[in-house]
């Protein structure tokens, strides 16, 4: 005999629109377990990509449960294998009046982690007008991502958590090649697009973006024009984040970026430390090549590392910011015999507490 939560996910494909909405509504709060949604072949499944498509509670409802659901492996597999439900999402997704478009971006954000979705890459679909002019739907899916930021693109959305999927699409060999090469419709290298949020109000976005970018990094051959101020640039981007209010010596800002040079006394950190680290471990990858160690010796990396890991109270951003010194005050291989003393100074230097303003100092009452 059925149970009283059994007989409820058979109301999904009711025929009429409140029960439907009721029945929904109520399995929100019961999608985490997977196997009620399995019955009868999966059916409830089947009943939940239909509601994708219906009145717009029942649709937001539909998809969250669909979202929650999507971190079991039966279920990821039969979502993201069904290219005429991806077709669906994409609908939806370019669509500038759809108001269900972040649970669509969330959804596939999970369903790219499914190897048949890498598939988007070279998919191509009708030019969603207003939207983009590419056929290529990776490039809609970019453009969503940049021209929706904050509701630019529909008022109901962000786009947000398509930062998530272009960071395991980074992942790939390809999805790499995507974000490094200069796109025919627009003529913009697609990083570029994801650099201007690393300072984006939205942690999600941050984050997804960082991750993307790093990924991105493993790529040494894209280096050179990862560094390229007439390229992406990507430097100024990756420093903002990590700088703080913090003065500098004439010295130390002589050689550095300009868009790094005399910042606000207001100037915030990234303070989330997880993208922090990102970030830092990004540096350390651009590292890899001796062009890359010098330019960043070069434009004055380091100060900025210094006083990351003399303001930050995080153990992994410390020990991200140890690794990079490391790597930038160390002597090449053959040249120069100041190795161990320049090393001793900067470490010592990052290693020695924030100095404290008389201003600042706390006075104790005894």
């Amino acid at each position: 005999m059925p149970t009283q939560l059994e007989e409820l996910v058979e109301f999904l494909h009711h025929g009429n629109t409140e029960i439907r909405q009721i029945a929904c509504a109520t399995l929100v709060g019961y999608s985490s377990q997977p196997a009620l949604f399995k019955s009868q072949n999966f059916l409830p499944i089947i009943d939940l990509k239909l509601l994708t498509r219906d009145y717009f509670p029942i649709a937001r409802n539909a998809l969250t449960i669909l979202v929650n659901l999507s971190a079991d492996e039966e279920i990821l597999k039969i979502l993201a294998e069904d290219d005429v439900y991806i077709e669906t999402l994409l609908s939806k997704l370019t669509n500038p009046k759809d108001p269900t478009v972040d649970e669509v971006s969330m959804l596939l954000a999970n369903l790219i982690k499914f190897d048949h979705l890498q598939t988007l890459q070279t998919l191509t679909r009708k030019v969603p007008e207003g939207v983009s002019t590419s056929e290529n739907v990776i490039d809609q899916m970019m453009d969503c991502f940049v021209k929706g930021a904050e509701g630019g693109l529909n008022k109901y959305a962000n786009f947000d958590y398509l930062s998530y999927f272009f960071a395991d699409l980074s992942k790939t060999e390809t999805g790499r090649s995507y974000f490094t090469t200069r796109q025919e419709y627009d003529g913009v290298v697609p990083i570029t697009k994801l650099t201007v949020f690393t300072e984006h109000k939205s942690d999600i976005r941050r984050k997804g973006v960082a991750s993307t970018i790093k990924n991105v990094a493993f790529d040494i051959a894209s280096h050179p024009m990862l560094f390229a101020e007439d390229e992406a640039n990507l430097l100024p981007y990756l420093l903002l984040p990590i700088a703080g209010p913090e003065e500098f010596s004439d010295e130390d800002m002589a050689n550095m970026l300009p868009d790094l040079q005399l910042l606000p006394p207001d100037k915030q950190r990234e303070s989330d430390p997880t993208i922090l680290t990102t970030h830092l471990e990004t540096l350390m990858l651009l590292t890899t090549t001796r062009e890359g160690r010098d330019l960043m010796r070069a434009i004055q990396v380091y100060p900025f590392i210094r006083e990351c890991h003399l303001n930050v109270e995080n153990e992994e951003v410390r020990e991200a910011c140890d690794r990079l010194v490391n790597v930038l005050m160390r002597d090449e291989e053959g040249e120069g015999a100041k190795t161990d003393a320049d090393m001793a100074k900067a470490q010592a230097q990052i290693e020695a507490p924030p100095p404290v303003d008389e201003e600042e100092k706390v006075t104790e009452l005894f």
